[in-house]
């Protein structure tokens, strides 16, 4: 199922520009960055509720937030994306 994550943190002390990183970390673990803080991640379900575990463990729940759309599988009639930056196809080759 695709999920799109978008995040936004208090980066007004140490901490919390430490907690921006750490979740900018996981969420490219499992997904694609499309814009500063907006990822797409198409996982299965497991695999989603144990980044959504460790990103909420990260959170400062009283400065910042994050939200979870949940797109599905049909998820590629719900996406229109136009402008300069290139989209990509998360189910084609990946090459590392």
């Amino acid at each position: 199922m695709m999920v799109l994550i978008s995040y936004d943190v208090s980066t007004t002390d140490k901490e919390g520009r430490s907690r921006l990183r750490k979740i900018a970390k996981e969420c490219q673990n499992y997904g694609q960055r499309v814009q500063n803080s907006v990822f797409e991640a198409d996982l299965d379900y497991s695999t989603f509720l144990k980044l959504k575990e460790r990103i909420v463990n990260i959170i400062d729940k009283t400065q910042d937030s994050i939200r979870f759309y949940y797109l599905g599988n049909k998820w590629q009639n719900k996406v229109e994306h136009i402008g300069a930056k290139n989209t990509y196809n998360p189910e084609g080759i990946l090459i590392v």
